[in-house]
């Protein structure tokens, strides 16, 4: 599409709203915009960015610069975003984590309810629990098996204490009974590379970071977490089939901006999301990678879906007894 064609598209996205949409458009953006990911290169938060971003660009008629803020948990990365201008040119890509980060720690120093303007939903994906191929270990059942005849020793790599990737780990063991330790990551690609050389046996991490690695035969997977099959790699069963029925743990990303800028940008910049969520080129890369384009219809649903998420995972901390920290 041409420059023209790209804002066209958005105006017709919009509604056609002059004083929203076809105005707004036509004032931002005027310079590149920073997308703040808040994990560092290589974890399933930086693939997103990275796969969305260019079409994303695209459409808005400016670059999109990726920011790599990895580091407890999503805070740092948030809350950067969170004290830049609310003009538009610095946004978040807000990670599960965040939202269980919420739900395990006693205080936090940012709230995406409250220091954040919603924009969209972007991605949903399955985690995948995978191992070092040295693990003596070929399917789930021989992990739980293992797991059994060494409660409490064998350790898990996870992005971060209380993040989506640990807390999907927790559910499992919750629900079938098994006792592992949690080994936390500033992200989940440092902890990919650890498991990856053999430092850790076993990971919790997204398919976006794990599958490169599983196709290559660096790592073993077991099961993922949602409850059918992903269509980016439908050999790995589900750990529902594979052993603990009804099992499942989504993990998910979206575009946030600070709170404050103007609902004109919001809306211009969530017309353009979808646009780009659409788009078969972007969609068929992140099916490929495990992951499902799933771009909510309005804002405000996005921000209804973490307050939903929020209200789950808590109940899952509750439920497992994890203590908050």
């Amino acid at each position: 599409m041409t420059q023209r064609g790209h804002r066209l598209a958005l105006a017709i996205a919009l509604g056609g709203c002059v004083h929203g949409g076809v105005a707004g458009a036509a004032a931002f953006p005027d310079r590149p915009v920073r997308l703040i990911v808040p994990t560092p290169p290589g974890g399933g938060g930086d693939n997103v960015a990275r796969i969305l971003a260019p079409r994303l660009g695209e459409l808005i008629g400016q670059q999109i610069v990726i920011d790599n803020r990895g580091g407890a948990g999503g805070s740092i990365g948030a809350i950067a975003a969170a004290r830049a201008v609310p003009d538009g040119y610095t946004l978040l890509l807000a990670i599960a984590s965040q939202v269980t980060d919420a739900a395990v720690m006693k205080t936090m120093s940012y709230d995406l309810q409250r220091d954040f303007a919603p924009i969209a939903l972007t991605v949903t994906l399955t985690n995948v629990l995978a191992s070092h191929p040295a693990l003596p270990a070929k399917t789930l059942h021989d992990i739980m098996a293992l797991a059994r005849a060494r409660p409490g020793e064998l350790q898990v790599a996870s992005g971060s204490y209380g993040g989506s990737s640990h807390l999907a780990m927790e559910y499992f063991l919750s629900m079938s009974g098994l006792k592992m330790i949690n080994v936390p990551y500033k992200g989940v690609g440092p902890a990919l590379v650890d498991v990856v050389a053999g430092h850790v046996p076993l990971m919790m991490g997204s398919t976006l970071s794990a599958l490169p690695q599983i196709r290559s035969g660096r790592l073993r997977a077991y099961g993922v977490t949602s409850l059918q099959r992903t269509g980016g790699a439908p050999e790995i069963p589900t750990i529902a089939e594979s052993g603990v029925p009804g099992y499942e743990a989504y993990n998910w990303s979206g575009l946030l901006a600070p709170a404050g800028t103007p609902r004109a940008i919001v809306m211009q910049l969530h017309a353009a999301a979808l646009l780009a969520l659409q788009d078969p080129a972007v969609r068929k890369r992140f099916i490929e990678n495990g992951a499902d384009a799933t771009p909510s219809a309005t804002p405000e649903d996005f921000g209804a879906f973490m307050r939903a998420e929020l209200a789950k995972w808590s109940k899952v901390v509750k439920d497992a007894g994890i203590k908050p920290q």
